[in-house]
């Protein structure tokens, strides 16, 4: 893999991963740009001991264009877009319109005593998977797989390094039905300045059951739901694909690797090579539940940079809203007001619907 790094017109910074070692990425970014935008504002929430992000900016963002006019698609000729190249294997770039960054304005230290406050130190990037417009990550090949989770390997191990950052997130929300903005095959990766609230509460967990039993939790869950295989919709060598016992969303499926690592960068060559064909599978098998895409939300769980790194264990949380095809799961009350789901599909069930799909 050649990785190249380029500038953009307004000083964002953008990174080819090629799969060409004569990859020829030095094409200049021929737009005329604003400057990007101070980082977004951080509220802390007393009542939840949460952080809430206020990035006014974004309402601005770029919302589905067409794909004569998508940002992602390679530049040609005068169609100029975030990717100056005419061609690319996989592009990540500094997000115009971020959640988190590090150009920090000067904020107040408190919105009331119980409020204080805090410059949105971090950092979002984009990534972007193929230069085919028309392309989805499951239509991906296994080697292209394994470039994208090298450059988040790299991207983590970068993003880590910034000051005040806490914890790596990559993900990837697909469909009009989860909120994209933007249709071409793409993910993205937040670097935070704190833990975030789910990683605090596994973490908790986790410390919980190391206290009590010497194991880490999340190695041990997954030991046991490989050993009923109820729940396992496929597996290799490396890697498990099951839906958890107590799945949350109608289709929800764990992606983990049989060696507890902490992060992506964690992983060896084999694990790398091994991710790509179950995780396709795993994907061709959402899209085939239903006869047409699935929307869903890929979201890589890693350890925090700094802390309690011993208590993680790298997995992959894919999981869809569509509960039947026609219909959605929406967050309705108990889900969105207390915090509590009711899953209205039997994870043994939604288990046997993807082995067969």
């Amino acid at each position: 893999m050649k990785r190249t790094r380029i500038g953009l017109a307004d000083g964002r910074e953008l990174i080819y991963f090629d799969e060409r070692d004569d990859a020829v990425r030095d094409q200049p970014d021929r737009r005329e740009l604003p400057p990007p935008p101070s980082a977004s504002q951080l509220r802390y929430d007393p009542l939840t001991d949460e952080w809430v992000a206020v990035a006014a900016h974004r309402q601005t963002r770029t919302f589905l264009p067409p794909a004569d006019e998508c940002p992602l698609c390679p530049s040609r000729g005068d169609r100029l877009s975030e990717i100056p190249a005419p061609d690319y294997d996989v592009a990540v770039f500094e997000n115009r319109f971020p959640s988190l960054s590090q150009r920090v304005a000067e904020e107040p230290d408190e919105i009331t005593p119980f409020t204080p406050v805090n410059p949105g130190r971090g950092r979002c990037e984009v990534v972007c998977f193929t230069d085919d417009h028309t392309a989805s990550f499951a239509s991906l090949s296994p080697r292209r797989a394994r470039t994208v989770l090298d450059a988040l390997a790299d991207r983590t191990v970068a993003l880590g390094a910034l000051p005040g950052v806490e914890q790596v997130f990559p993900f990837e929300n697909r469909g009009v039905e989860i909120g994209v903005t933007l249709h071409h095959p793409h993910g993205q990766i937040y670097a935070y300045p704190f833990v975030t609230p789910r990683t605090r509460a596994m973490l908790a967990a986790a410390r919980r059951h190391a206290e009590r039993t010497g194991g880490n939790l999340y190695a041990d869950v997954l030991a046991a739901e490989r050993a009923t295989g109820d729940r396992v919709v496929a597996a290799n060598e490396h890697w498990t694909a099951y839906v958890p016992a107590a799945a949350r969303w109608p289709f929800e499926v764990h992606v983990a690797p049989h060696r507890p690592v902490p992060d992506i960068p964690a992983l060896d060559d084999a694990e790398r090579d091994a991710f790509g064909p179950l995780y396709l599978d795993v994907l061709r098998r959402f899209d085939g539940l239903f006869d047409l895409p699935m929307p869903y939300i890929a979201a890589w769980h890693q350890a925090p940079v700094r802390v309690d790194r011993e208590l993680g264990h790298l997995h992959l949380q894919l999981f869809s809203i569509r509960r039947a095809k026609d219909k959605l799961k929406y967050l309705a009350g108990s889900e969105s007001a207390m915090g509590v789901f009711i899953n209205d599909i039997a994870p043994e069930r939604a288990a046997e619907l993807l082995r067969a799909a």
